[in-house]
Formats: structure tokens, C-alpha cells, sequence
């Protein structure tokens, strides 16, 4: 008899995240839970509450609130679940910041990156050392997290780095925007394509130390590319919507992954999208004028 599975998500209460909790809750079994987890209490409860009711949910759903802007707390909650269930079996990183077009990017800059990127790596490095053997650690991120986006003056500081020199690079990001030299340093002004080249570099950076071993268990750690879901997030980006899918038709796609019988080693720490690895060095920057982006 298969020990029961512990599922968790980020940013769970509505869109992406939360039909990611649908299907988790629908493809496990009775004796497996799914932790719902969002900011706040009363959302995060209604949320649990409402999955746990669907005709389709076969799992445990569990409620719980964390801020992934908090790394204590992802740490306290990472050792919670070694100490209770001797790990974690799916983890699926998901929060986002919502930004609209016109707010400014600066002024946002703390907290989307804080949401994207610092809890990105609060979250591998306290849930990856308690990723159970077979396991799968997915960190949800888009097509604009490949290296070609970013200007070629900045692709050292991610291609080959370190989480350490990630996390560096971050930073560094994060003060050239306080300090408005983003332009002069190579930065775009768009936050979402150095955090999003950020997050697959970090996920790159955890699987490299990790690869042989987890290949050997059957687990699998890589970044996904759901591709364009129609939600509150993304409907004031664009224009037209007609090729978008809804959360619970983008779920699917990362859900394959999450439940494929073995890992292919040629996704194993690469960006995902649809089932086959996005080329890391693919793209090229966009024209941002075409955003209409507020500095």
C-alpha cells in the first residue's frame, strides 16, 4: 500500500492556482491531501471549502494560510510537514503579484518581486530538501523566462549561476530599479521578464546540484509554462484573448506533468511548456514601447 501524498500550492484561492487544486484534488486519492494556501484566512477557507464540495474531488483539500512574502513562515511550514508526514510530494509554486498596465512599474517593484522571486527561492530552498523520492516540484512561470528576453549584457549574471547568484542578481535588479539605472545597466522596464528569467534561473540552478539523484528517484524539479490563461491577472495585458485558455484547460498541461509515470530526463530542470522544454537561450527583448509601460 502507497503511503498517502501531500500536495501544495501557491497562490490557490482563484485562477491558475486554484484549478491546479481542482485537478490535484480530483487525480489523488482518499488518503491524499492538497493544501490550498493563499494570504488570506477567509478567502483561503471559502476556497478549501468549495473544492472539498466538487463532484469530482477524490483528496482531502486543506486550507491554509501562507504569505510567501514571509520565508520564515515557507520554512516553518516545510519543516511542519517533515516532522508530521516525512515530507512533501508535489509542490507547485504559483503566487503572482496582479500589476495593471498602467501602474507604475517602480512602485510595484518591491512587491512583485518580493511575490515572484524572493519566494521563489524561500521555496526551494526549504521545500526541495523535503521533496520526497518521486516527487515533483513544479515553480509556474511563462515562455518569458528565457535568457534571450533579457539584453545580452545581463545573461552572465543568470546563464550557469548559482542560487546564491540568483538571488545576487536580484537584487541588484531590485536596487538599479529604487535607483532608476535599469535603462543604463540593460534592464527592461517591464517587471515581468527579469523576474520571470529569474525564476527559471533559480529553478535551473537548485536542479543542477540536484539532478543525478533525483533522476535516479524518479523526481522531478522544473519551471512551467502553462501559456496564455485567461484570468484577472492577464486579461488587461492583451488585447485578444481568443487563443487563451481557461485555468482549468492550462491545469491540465502541468498536471500531465505532475502525474507522468517517470520523469523524462530532458525536461528535468528546464523550463515546460505543453510537454516539451522551452530552449534556454531562445528569445529576444521585447519592443516595450508596445506595452504602454508607466516607469
Amino acid at each position: 500500500m502507497n503511503a498517502p501524498r501531500i500536495a501544495l500550492v501557491t497562490g490557490a484561492n482563484q485562477g491558475l492556482g486554484r484549478a491546479l487544486v481542482e485537478g490535484l484534488a480530483a487525480r489523488m486519492g482518499p488518503d491524499d491531501t492538497v493544501l490550498l494556501t493563499g494570504r488570506d484566512e477567509r478567502r483561503v477557507t471559502d476556497a478549501a471549502r468549495e473544492v472539498t464540495g466538487l463532484p469530482e474531488t477524490r483528496s482531502r483539500v486543506e486550507g491554509r494560510v501562507l504569505d510567501v512574502t514571509d520565508t520564515d513562515a515557507i520554512a516553518h511550514l516545510a519543516d511542519e510537514l517533515r516532522q508530521r508526514h516525512g515530507g512533501i510530494d508535489i509542490v507547485i509554486s504559483n503566487a503572482v503579484a496582479r500589476m495593471l498596465p498602467g501602474e507604475s512599474q517602480s512602485a510595484r517593484a518591491d512587491e512583485f518581486i518580493d511575490v515572484s522571486n524572493t519566494a521563489t527561492h524561500a521555496m526551494l530552498r526549504s521545500f526541495g530538501p523535503v521533496l520526497r523520492p518521486g516527487g515533483r516540484f513544479l515553480v509556474v512561470a511563462s515562455s518569458l523566462g528565457t535568457l534571450g528576453h533579457l539584453d545580452p549584457a545581463l545573461h552572465d549574471l543568470f546563464d550557469g549561476a548559482s542560487l546564491d547568484q540568483v538571488e545576487y542578481a536580484v537584487e541588484s535588479w531590485r536596487s538599479a530599479v529604487h535607483h532608476r539605472t535599469t535603462a543604463e545597466a540593460g534592464w527592461p522596464l517591464w517587471l515581468n521578464v527579469p523576474s520571470k528569467v529569474a525564476q527559471v534561473a533559480a529553478v535551473r540552478a537548485v536542479a543542477a546540484e540536484r539532478r543525478q539523484d533525483d533522476l535516479a528517484s524518479d523526481t522531478l524539479i522544473a519551471s512551467v509554462c502553462p501559456g496564455m490563461v485567461d484570468t484577472a491577472t492577464s486579461r488587461p495585458w492583451f488585447d485578444d484573448f481568443s487563443q487563451a485558455k481557461s485555468p482549468a484547460e492550462a491545469a491540465e498541461a502541468v498536471l500531465d506533468l505532475v502525474f507522468a509515470e517517470h520523469v523524462d530526463p530532458a525536461l528535468y530542470g528546464e523550463l515546460v511548456r505543453f510537454g516539451a522544454a522551452l530552449d534556454w537561450h531562445s528569445g529576444k527583448p521585447l519592443v516595450e514601447q508596445d506595452l504602454k509601460l508607466t516607469p
